[in-house]
């Protein structure tokens, strides 16, 4: 690690982390809406609609870190694309939520519990690896794995994308469950740009 000889503004660290935890609270909320019925999707979309709001703060409140700060911990384009990738991911799990309540969506296709199960476990990936930064340490294995559901999640799209095009289903329900399934890879690829910032901070400090 490179040695510094100016203070660091640190508190980025644990807003990073509070990020990432927000994060899991999200995909615990995708979780809940596989069991629920659709009488109860409703108040978990509200819930999933404060969590996206408490990441929007989180994320405001590094920019206006990132502006006030005059030393970082490490480079400033670095710090606003992870804090902008981490942001993305809360995005598309409450579009994705907010979707399927629009829609009025009966049933979820079999494979979308996949999609959710690889964004809940990248998600406890991330916020495990966020404090991390601090150190720069253990986090090899992390990106390693994100990047490798990210490829599982991949694999699950595609097939979940030969199943709504199988003739089962009408075409408007095709649309609708398409765009929801779509939203749901947009997270996982999200999870992926966290990670593969991570990695480009690493090495940069390293």
């Amino acid at each position: 690690m490179r040695f510094r000889l100016t203070p660091r503004e640190t508190s980025f660290y644990d807003m990073f982390a509070a990020s990432a935890d927000n994060i899991v609270t999200g995909s615990k909320l995708l979780m809940e809406l596989l069991g629920a019925d659709s009488s109860a999707r409703a108040e978990i979309s509200e819930r999933m609609r404060a969590a996206e709001h408490a990441g929007d703060d989180a994320t405001h409140a590094i920019f206006h870190q990132l502006n006030s700060s005059f030393i970082t911990p490490f480079d400033r384009e670095d710090i606003y694309r992870l804090a902008s990738s981490l942001d993305d991911i809360m995005d598309f799990m409450e579009e994705a939520v907010d979707l399927v309540v629009l829609y009025q969506v009966e049933e979820l296709p079999k494979g979308v519990e996949q999609q959710i199960e690889v964004l809940a476990r990248a998600a406890e990936l991330t916020a495990e690896a966020m404090p991390n930064l601090r150190t720069m340490t253990n986090l090899t294995e992390y990106w390693i794995e994100v990047n490798r559901l990210e490829n599982q999640a991949d694999q699950i799209h595609r097939k979940l994308l030969a199943h709504l095009f199988n003739g089962k289903y009408d075409a408007i329900e095709v649309l609708k469950l398409k765009q929801i399934v779509d939203v749901l890879e947009e997270a996982a690829d999200a999870f992926e740009h966290v990670a593969n910032t991570v990695e480009t901070i690493a090495v940069k400090e390293s």
